[in-house]
């Protein structure tokens, strides 16, 4: 019972997530139609599926008050971002032959070492601002400042000619859903039973009337559902916790940057997963991908920047022992190293296909035994932590 009550809601929260985040997503591709391709995977695609991490991160500098609270946004920000950046892609390319729309998919190599290159910088100024042993308000500034430059300069790159070429085939779009709308919608009673909110918003057809609402409730489910999964990563991390009117139970005794670097990252990344194999199957390889990339920079800058800067401005500066520092020093520059390989895959030659997809699966496999292994203070991965650890130190001397 020890960990299987904090497993299951864990997964309870997962399948909340996966439901209001279909209708976060509905919602907020109506209000961002006018957005070229790739624009709109990297940024309203981004935001709304990664507004999990955003509240995730909340709770838990805001339900815990301490150190170990931020370390367990980082580990949520940080594995989301691992996660988006290998399984994502790879679950997003084998739907696609799994189904036999296409043997391989092409995207835009122009689109991926943009939002690579502006990926990696951002963890590059991540690993670098949050270094030291006291974190305050100004960090979380910077690293929001951060995110508003890069989404400014991706508006302004879409420029007016993709704005006019989408207003061009709007008129297309909207035809396409009013066939859709042909299809028999469920019944209002099935919807509310499987916690369908876009049937239960949007009965004919989205419009800014009903978007705005499904996109405000949506928000609050997601919220609501987050703090929860804070509650179960916090239990599972835990000696010992205690349940009201259960008694108390055993946990698994290790950091909680270990817990949601796995559970929390994946349970918050679920979202991001149904949005890009959805993108994929329809064709829109760019959005499948930059969805996850862009995912990755609104995640390290506004999910982890956001609630720094609220906590530190209420409570004062964060303290690190030197234990988590070293912990989290180790873990940002890991996502780094992640991060580059992805990139590299993905703007090597034309195409993504099998290959490439099993070759990501693995390094995020990889990853996992590796963070399992430190959390049972396994020799190899102990050492392959000093390692990275050491050549962090060794640069930042000289």
């Amino acid at each position: 019972m020890g960990i299987i009550l904090p497993l299951l809601l864990i997964t309870i929260s997962c399948v909340v997530i996966w439901r209001a985040g279909d209708g976060f997503m509905t919602a907020s591709e109506y209000i961002g139609r006018n957005l070229s391709e790739g624009v709109r995977g990297a940024s309203i695609n981004a935001i709304a599926s990664s507004m999990p991490e955003v509240f995730t991160s909340i709770f838990f500098l805001f339900v815990l008050k301490d150190a170990s609270g931020f370390s367990g946004g980082i580990g949520t920000t940080a594995g989301s971002a691992i996660f988006n950046g290998m399984v994502i892609p790879a679950v997003s390319v084998i739907a696609v032959i799994g189904i036999g729309l296409a043997k391989r998919i092409e995207v835009s190599r122009k689109v991926m070492l943009r939002d690579g290159i502006a990926l990696i910088i951002t963890e590059l100024i991540f690993l670098i601002l949050i270094s030291g042993s006291e974190l305050d308000w100004y960090h979380g500034m910077i690293l929001m400042g951060v995110y508003l430059v890069y989404i400014s300069y991706m508006f302004l790159s879409m420029g007016k000619k993709g704005v006019l070429e989408e207003l061009a085939s709007d008129g297309e779009a909207e035809v396409e859903e009013e066939e859709e709308d042909d299809e028999p919608k469920p019944s209002m009673t099935k919807s509310l039973l499987t916690f369908d909110l876009e049937n239960i918003f949007i009965r004919s057809k989205v419009t800014g009337a009903n978007a705005w609402p499904l996109l405000v409730f949506s928000t609050v489910a997601i919220a609501l559902v987050c703090y929860l999964l804070v509650v179960a990563c916090e239990w599972m991390g835990a000696e010992t916790y205690e349940v009201p009117y259960l008694g108390t139970f055993n946990g698994l005794n290790i950091p909680l940057m270990f817990v949601a670097l796995i559970l929390a990252s994946a349970a918050s990344s679920f979202p991001d997963t149904i949005i890009s194999i959805k993108d994929a199957q329809r064709g829109q390889y760019d959005d499948a991908i930059s969805n996850a990339l862009g995912s990755n920079i609104f995640d390290v800058c506004f999910a982890l920047g956001f609630p720094l800067f609220i906590f530190t401005i209420i409570y004062g500066p964060i303290h690190m022992p030197a234990e988590l520092v070293d912990l989290s020093t180790e873990l940002r520059f890991l996502l780094l190293i992640l991060t580059s390989i992805a990139v590299i895959i993905f703007t090597t030659g034309k195409y993504i296909g099998k290959f490439k997809a099993f070759v990501l699966l693995t390094i995020y496999i990889l990853f996992v035994v590796y963070i399992i292994g430190r959390s049972a203070h396994n020799p190899i991965t102990d050492s392959i932590s000093e390692i990275l650890i050491g050549i962090v130190h060794f640069f930042s001397i000289q």
